[in-house]
């Protein structure tokens, strides 16, 4: 038996960059844009909990990237409440889903009801170990807050050492 450290690792794989719109068709599936397919592809993964963690955003974990924020989210002790409770919404609208043959996730109705999202569009980033899914609604907020003061954002992040 060899030792751990001299086994062959898989390569490591760059999740795709940018937003993507999407839409939840009438029985509730996205369809994934080609590179997250790729992505997901290249990691072997197509099975997937769908989740929210704070009942605004959903999420899209492969099922080995979950078990680790589980594992986080159990051995959290800096606010023991509050990590309970994000566990605790995780498991209320999550559920498993695979990859179907036209590159689609479904998303569980509690989900798809709590979020708003029922036959509405999407948008999809990566986001750390997750691909992050933002109701129209939301995706509008956000990109308000983020247009506010752009120009004052990027001169403050640049005086910190934006790179």
């Amino acid at each position: 038996m060899g030792d751990i450290a001299h086994q062959p690792q898989p390569p490591k794989v760059d999740p795709p960059l940018g937003m993507y719109p999407g839409r939840l068709d009438d029985r509730g599936r996205v369809k994934l844009p080609a590179n997250f397919l790729q992505y997901f592809g290249a990691l072997g993964e197509t099975r997937f909990f769908v989740t929210s963690l704070d009942r605004r955003i959903a999420q899209i974990y492969t099922i080995p990237a979950w078990r680790e924020t589980e594992k986080w989210l159990a051995n959290f002790r800096a606010d023991a409440k509050a990590a309970r409770n994000v566990a605790f919404n995780a498991a209320d609208l999550g559920a498993e889903a695979e990859l179907d043959s036209q590159g689609r996730i479904l998303f569980s109705s509690e989900l798809r009801r709590e979020l708003g999202i029922e036959n509405q569009p999407v948008r999809l980033y990566a986001y750390r170990t997750r691909i992050e899914v933002l109701s129209d609604k939301l995706y509008q907020e956000r990109r308000g807050e983020a247009s506010a003061n752009p120009v004052d954002d990027v001169a403050k992040l640049d005086e910190a050492g934006l790179p």
